[in-house]
């Protein structure tokens, strides 16, 4: 009887856990259906969106950067296509330096090349795919495939890298591009959204120049490809795409053949020239001397080169034309003429007696012509270049009414080219003083400070491009427009060209009696003047004026002597010119520094220019060395035609 009941108790306490068995492994079952319901009914729209997005991969397709191309279609900037390697650092296993030295056992690695990946890792964050060599060969990419499996978050891309064909010429007008730095990237972020996604998988930007001011006309418009992936992140096929939109083409004002041709007529020596058409604005020319080339920064600059360039003397990074300034010596001198007519402080006939200086208080203002001119009238005194004239008148006129006739012609004003980072210069003003300086006696203006300002001395200093800007101005009669370098742009898609000059801005009142004055007298200047010899035998009739800059202050009982001078304290050689002078088509307006006079080594370039693009003419080897060295005035042989030199390099 007891075995019984001990038998029943057990089968009884079997069945207890036998149900509480089934119903917790019911309950896992609910709960297991439970939740296949939440994520196969409630979640599965977003369950199915987080797969797609696992599964597929938006990869941005970069456009084509747009051409840059001369007048003439000559290519200034073009693409190409090339292999690189690249570095993800945060994909990368083991230590960086060591996967980077396994690399170079595989392929070519210097030493410029870890400097530079190094410098992009400081300005870059470690997801991102950084270049460690650039332009591979067929036979390194497959050189790597085969080694690839030892080295994961290295990868080769394809990439299209920016080429400047014709090297150093117009590299200050081109600039660059170079790969987007971290201060870049914080600006992009001020950008709107449509901007920022538009910059998607681009890596470069332009840096500089025309390659920098009209960075979304050349960008173009990012595309993108939906492609499959496998778990492991490979490709396994693309679903769809849209492709990317080539960026617009820039067709410059500029004349290459004439860009390089003043190129070569400077030489080794340093300066700037700016050519315009004074009935457009068009820049015909933009020369800053001595140049660079712009193929170093693309992928990357190295240390070297960048020192050699950064710390040279002769500064070749710097652009004279945009942001050098420099006194305009006695090119200054008709718009002084045309001040002194404007507010009767002279009349064409009034003459002054020229002993060859001017006394102003207990200073002796010398004139470059011991013993002075004698009788001088206005056009000799723009013909002869006399100081002493321009000393009295600005003396008279006073600092403030010289700046109220100066300023409409642009000088210490941004002219608004299509270039970043133009410098205003300065126009002297009692206002200016106040604002340059903090000292009280050093806010206040002396009389004695406005007499040199008379022959573009004293504080006076404006660049190449205001310069240039002015003497059109004059050239068109007084009418102004801005300098441009683009002339058009073209849509690669539709072929649709539109053109970028801008319309007339107010132009200068100058009185049409008061201007053939000074356009009498500047024709003079090369007819019987000091640049007279440059200009001999010309098939046009030009207008100009020559000017020397002087660096260094000399003593009043010293003379100038360049032998006695460290070579970059020598005087500056200028000259500002227009042709022809009845119609003019051209302006020019430039700088040879430290190359002492305008009529020796500036007006000899110029006379070239205009040979060039009025009569179609090249100067000869031999008459370009010439000018190099300052040792030619006219031609010394006949130019040739520029059709023959067509004919030639056929």
């Amino acid at each position: 009887m007891t075995e019984l009941k001990d038998l029943e108790r057990e089968l009884s306490r079997f069945r207890g856990r036998l149900l509480a068995a089934a119903a917790f492994v019911l309950l896992c079952f609910g709960l297991l259906a439970a939740r296949l319901v939440w994520l196969q009914v409630y979640r599965h729209d977003d369950l199915q969106t987080q797969a797609e997005a696992n599964r597929i991969t938006i990869v941005p397709i970069v456009p084509n950067r747009g051409l840059i191309v001369d007048r003439n279609g000559v290519v200034l900037a073009t693409n190409y296509s090339a292999y690189t390697l690249e570095i993800t650092p945060s994909k990368v296993e083991g230590e960086l330096e060591s996967v980077i030295d396994q690399l170079a056992q595989v392929l070519d690695i210097q030493l410029r090349d870890r400097r530079r990946f190094k410098r992009l890792l400081e300005e870059s964050k470690s997801f991102e795919s950084l270049p460690i060599r650039t332009k591979l060969t067929d036979e390194e990419v497959a050189r790597f495939m085969a080694q690839r499996f030892r080295f994961p978050g290295v990868d080769v891309r394809a990439r299209l890298f920016r080429n400047y064909p014709e090297g150093e010429s117009a590299s200050h007008l081109l600039g660059y591009i170079g790969r987007i730095n971290t201060a870049e990237k914080q600006a992009m972020e001020d950008w709107d959204e449509d901007a920022q996604a538009n910059y998607k998988g681009t890596d470069y930007i332009g840096k500089l120049g025309l390659e920098q001011s009209y960075e979304r006309e050349l960008h173009g418009t990012t595309g993108f490809e939906e492609v499959e992936t496998s778990a492991g992140g490979r490709a396994v096929r693309r679903l769809r795409s849209h492709a990317a939109t080539p960026g617009n083409t820039l067709v410059l004002s500029i004349d290459m053949r004439l860009q390089q041709l003043v190129e070569k007529l400077y030489g080794d020596r340093r300066g700037a020239l700016v050519a315009i058409d004074p009935n457009t604005g068009e820049v015909l020319s933009f020369v800053s001397k001595p140049t660079f080339d712009p193929n170093l920064f693309v992928d990357g600059i190295d240390v070297d080169s960048w020192r050699e360039l950064n710390e040279s003397i002769d500064k070749p990074l710097l652009n004279r034309a945009l942001r050098g300034t420099y006194p305009p010596g006695s090119t200054y001198k008709p718009y002084m003429a045309l001040a002194g007519l404007a507010t009767g402080k002279r009349s064409p006939q009034q003459a002054i007696s020229d002993p060859g200086y001017f006394w102003f208080g207990n200073h002796k203002f010398r004139d470059d012509r011991e013993g002075g001119h004698g009788m001088v009238d206005m056009y000799r005194s723009i013909v002869q270049s006399c100081d002493t004239y321009y000393y009295i008148l600005a003396n008279e006129l006073g600092v403030d009414v010289m700046a109220q006739h100066m300023a409409p012609f642009g000088f210490g004003q941004i002219t608004g080219i299509d270039l970043e980072g133009e410098m205003r210069g300065i126009l002297p003003s009692t206002d200016w003083k106040k604002r340059a300086y903090r000292k009280p006696e050093q806010q206040r203006w002396y009389a004695g400070e406005t007499i040199s300002l008379g022959i573009g001395q004293g504080y006076n200093s404006f660049t190449i491009l205001q310069m240039a800007q002015a003497i059109s101005t004059l050239a068109a009669g007084g009418q102004r427009h801005k300098p441009h370098l683009v002339k058009d742009v073209v849509d690669v898609v539709t072929n649709h060209t539109r053109s970028v000059g801008a319309q007339p801005l107010e132009p200068v009142p100058i009185k049409p009696e008061h201007l053939a004055v000074i356009r009498q007298a500047l024709v003079g200047v090369n007819i019987e003047g000091t640049s007279a010899t440059a200009f001999r035998g010309a098939g046009y009739q030009a207008a100009g004026k020559t000017g020397t800059a002087q660096v260094v202050g000399i003593k009043q009982n010293e003379k100038y002597n360049a032998a006695s001078l460290a070579e970059h304290l020598r005087d500056h050689a200028l000259y500002i010119a227009y042709a022809p002078a009845e119609n003019p088509r051209i302006a020019v307006a430039l700088v040879v520094e430290n190359a002492g006079f305008g009529a020796q080594s500036a007006a000899p370039i110029v006379r070239r220019v205009f040979d060039y693009w009025l009569q179609g003419l090249y100067p000869t080897d031999e008459d370009i060395a010439a000018v190099q060295q300052g040792q030619a005035a006219a031609p010394l042989k006949p130019p040739v035609p520029i059709a023959k030199l067509a004919e030639a390099a056929r």
